[in-house]
């Protein structure tokens, strides 16, 4: 019998998930649950490098565990941690930041995005966030790492660590592999089609969050941005119905093409509606759980604990073995 492989990944506790945290990465995770060992947890070290006010991280932090759970990720086919509460990420984050390079830090994209609108105000958290998220990685020795193309640069330094770690001591980290999926991978702004759709946008009609109501889903649906072409098309001149196209798709995994010829000779009115009312019922459910997850504290406090212990095993392994390899003395 094949043993299976590790998937791991993880999302920022930094607001409300959005339908590109759902159909880009947490609908992928549920069907891939009963074919790997699947590690996902909730970064929250990652989320305090920008400022957040600490109550709120605690309840999206909670938020994001609920709709983990809600969205279909069984407990008990899955490890569901907070990353805070195994300390081995942070302590390998430290040792692989011995490992990693200035100038290759320098050029992860994100970073010089992200310094970009806070010049005044990087930190070190901010540049060092990859070594973090590589932590996050290794530790487990991850087989295959589920990202978006926005996240494959980093992913990418992942490696880089793993293998610059491995030659110069032995073979000790597995070097992660991208998963990406084919089909609704990136899900993009409804009011800038050429972004990536993001909770941290100024305007709220530019995402759709998992616990939107139907009325302001139908209403963000009826403002996204389209294009003067007039005509139901799956091509790069029509990023706006190509994004609609790809969410519908993603939802109901009924062939692009096939939603284009029913669309023949229709405008984007309708179009716009069907796309809506395809999200409304593919979060309802998972919007009225999450609800219900929230008023029970206990039940979310149980899952975390139980999946912390569950990483820390595995976690402290590697971290041992890595502690050895780079000369610390055994505290016993």
């Amino acid at each position: 019998m094949t043993e299976k492989k590790t998937i791991f990944s993880g999302i920022q506790p930094s607001g409300g998930l959005t339908l590109g945290n759902y159909l880009g990465a947490i609908k992928n995770w549920v069907s891939l649950q009963e074919s790997y060992n699947s590690i996902y947890c909730i970064v929250d070290l990652h989320a305090i490098t920008v400022p957040k006010e600490p109550k709120d991280l605690r309840h999206n932090t909670l938020e994001v565990l609920a709709n983990y759970i809600a969205s279909g990720l069984d407990p008990d086919k899955n490890i569901l941690f907070i990353q805070s509460h195994v300390s081995a990420h942070a302590e390998l984050a430290w040792i692989l930041d011995c490992f990693a390079y200035i100038g290759e830090l320098s050029r992860m994209t994100q970073f010089k995005d992200k310094s970009k609108k806070n010049e005044g105000n990087i930190t070190a958290g901010l540049f060092n966030y990859p070594t973090l998220m590589a932590a996050d990685i290794l530790l487990y020795n991850t087989d295959l790492v589920p990202v978006g193309e926005d996240q494959r640069q980093h992913l990418e330094l992942s490696r880089d660590i793993a293998q610059r770690f491995n030659n110069r001591f032995s073979p000790t980290f597995a070097v992660p592999e991208p998963y990406i999926s084919k089909v609704g991978a990136k899900v993009m702004s409804l009011q800038d089609p050429t972004s990536k759709m993001s909770k941290s946008d100024d305007n709220e009609n530019s995402y759709i969050l998992l616990n939107d109501k139907p009325d302001d889903i139908m209403r963000k649906f009826k403002r996204a941005v389209t294009d003067s072409i007039g005509v139901v098309g799956y091509q790069d001149e029509q990023p706006g119905i190509k994004n609609m196209l790809d969410i519908i798709s993603k939802i109901t995994e009924e062939p692009v093409q096939r939603i284009v010829d029913r669309y023949s000779g229709k405008g984007y009115a309708d179009f716009k509606v069907e796309t809506a009312e395809v999200v409304i019922e593919e979060l309802r459910p998972i919007r009225e759980e999450a609800e219900k997850l929230m008023k029970d504290k206990e039940y979310l406090q149980k899952i975390y604990q139980s999946g912390a212990e569950k990483a820390e095993e595995i976690a402290r392994k590697t971290l041992r073995k890595v502690y050895k390899k780079v000369g610390f003395v055994p505290r016993y």
